[in-house]
């Protein structure tokens, strides 16, 4: 079960912005990564928790950040609610709809769980439709993003060969692009994202989890 720490920094003058804790692995759903974000003077930012299908569907989500909750799931597309912590009984709570193909945000969480969804080969392209949830309100917002899966390495490491992959990820709005390089079910880089402590070697992925 690979647990560890990731930094993250703002995209543009880098400074740090708090870091992510998390523990993920495989299980009788799928996979599950479970995490809290802290800001840097140690407080608690918010809390990720994410399920997937072997399929790598969302299969449940939840939020929780600057009081509000969300938690979703795929349903013919992807479903949400979102409440406020202020109304712990739910009556104003806000359910959301989009025939996305899967949930965004923050966590190193979903470039993982968009990876596995779409499986690329090396060389191979595909655009896919998310709803991202933005702090500190969570937010939601539809995007479109565009990833290529650049290439395959394979590194010797004390604990195996590890394979490392390069995507190309494009907003397709705004033509921003990002590179992005995971080990299994693992973010080594991403902009805003550095992998900083890992406790264990991370799981492959896809591979394990089924057709």
């Amino acid at each position: 079960m690979p647990n560890g720490r990731y930094s993250l920094h703002d995209t543009h003058d880098h400074v740090l912005l708090g870091e992510e804790r998390f523990s993920c692995a495989p299980g009788p759903a799928g996979w599950r990564y479970v995490s809290k974000t802290y800001g840097p003077d140690g407080g608690t930012i918010g809390t990720t928790d994410l399920t997937l299908d072997s399929r790598s569907r969302p299969l449940r989500l939840e939020l929780r950040a600057g009081g509000w909750q969300v938690r979703g799931g795929a349903v013919d597309g992807v479903a949400w609610v979102r409440t406020d912590a202020a109304d712990p009984s739910g009556e104003h709570a806000a359910e959301g709809y989009d025939r996305a193909h899967a949930f965004s945000g923050s966590s190193p969480a979903f470039l993982i769980a968009t990876a596995g969804l779409l499986r690329l080969q090396p060389g191979g392209s595909a655009r896919i439709r998310l709803v991202a949830f933005t702090e500190p309100v969570l937010a939601p917002r539809t995007f479109d993003q565009g990833w290529q899966l650049e290439a395959v390495e394979t590194h010797d490491t004390d604990s195996g060969p590890l394979r490392v992959e390069r995507y190309q990820v494009a907003d397709l709005a705004t033509g921003e692009q990002q590179l992005v390089h995971l080990a299994g079910d693992v973010v080594l880089s991403a902009p805003g994202i550095e992998l900083e402590e890992l406790a264990s070697p991370p799981n492959r992925w896809p591979a394990e989890y089924g057709g």
